[in-house]
């Protein structure tokens, strides 16, 4: 994916760096593969807000991806690589020989015409999905299961690719794009190669009305508020938090605070991130 850059016809266009889409397909999304998809808005079952600057944007319907990469052996091509609304990465229509069609998430260098197909012996390249005790030392992957035949749920968003560092008895340990050391049952399934629109971290939105089509609305600062609304608030003028440490509007620890509980998972990492 490439970038394009505007005419500073208005104080938005002179610092907005957007895609080109210059890699997408001329057609309109797959109908069978398309769900509504309702906004929340932030909110819970009971209309809470629990995540807080969401609303608005542009209306979406959700693409159904296939995570799972379960058409085992059975060859497909490429029909069209395509926008989707709901994530970063670009996706890819699949047409099966049996007839069956599918979206995929789009890995760098996938072109229109391609053969992908997934199996336990097939060839290493982009688009293919094996088992990751099938997948050679070093080789970029994305869309991991971190439970066999639960489908992808890790490093699936645009330009972000996992690496098969080592194998070991059942485990296969794989370097994230955190840094992070994590080992997997070599029977969970993992794709090829890097994901594409590797330049989306590039984009600039150049005025905030782009950010609310995509449903964010406006965050305000902690220390611009009252001291009622904010810990960070009050003081005449410009205030500093201080010798206190950052805060949430509810009072928790905002920076280096650990909230993450001990997961039976947590005996897989090898390194941490940090």
């Amino acid at each position: 994916m490439t970038l394009k850059t505007y005419k500073p016809t208005s104080p938005g266009r002179r610092g907005k760096v957007g895609a080109s889409f210059e890699e997408l397909s001329k057609v309109a999304p797959e109908k069978n593969l398309l769900t509504p998809l309702k906004r929340k808005a932030g909110r819970n079952n009971r209309g809470v807000i629990t995540v807080r600057h969401r609303g608005g944007g542009s209306k979406r319907k959700l693409r159904i991806i296939d995570f799972s990469r379960d058409k085992i052996g059975i060859p497909g091509k490429v029909a069209s690589i395509e926008y989707d609304p709901n994530r970063s990465a670009r996706i890819a229509l699949i047409h099966y020989v049996d007839g069956e069609k599918r979206y995929i998430l789009a890995p760098l260098g996938l072109e229109i015409g391609d053969a992908i197909k997934a199996g336990d012996e097939v060839e290493i390249k982009p688009g293919n999905a094996l088992p990751l005790g099938s997948i050679p030392v070093g080789t970029l992957v994305h869309n991991i299961e971190l439970e066999p035949g639960k489908g992808g749920q890790i490093v699936r968003s645009a330009g972000n690719a996992a690496q098969v560092m080592s194998r070991e008895s059942k485990y296969v340990l794989i370097r994230l794009p955190s840094g992070e050391l994590r080992k997997f049952h070599h029977r969970c399934w993992a794709t090829i190669g890097q994901i594409g629109n590797v330049n989306h971290e590039n984009i600039k939105f150049g005025k905030a009305g782009c950010k609310r089509w995509l449903g964010i609305r406006p965050s305000v600062r902690g220390s611009a508020m009252t001291p009622r609304d904010h810990p960070h608030g009050g003081g005449e003028g410009r205030a500093p938090i201080g010798l206190k440490h950052p805060k949430t509007p509810w009072g928790k620890p905002a920076l280096g605070y650990k909230t993450r509980r001990c997961k039976v998972s947590d005996k897989m990492i090898v390194k941490r991130r940090k």
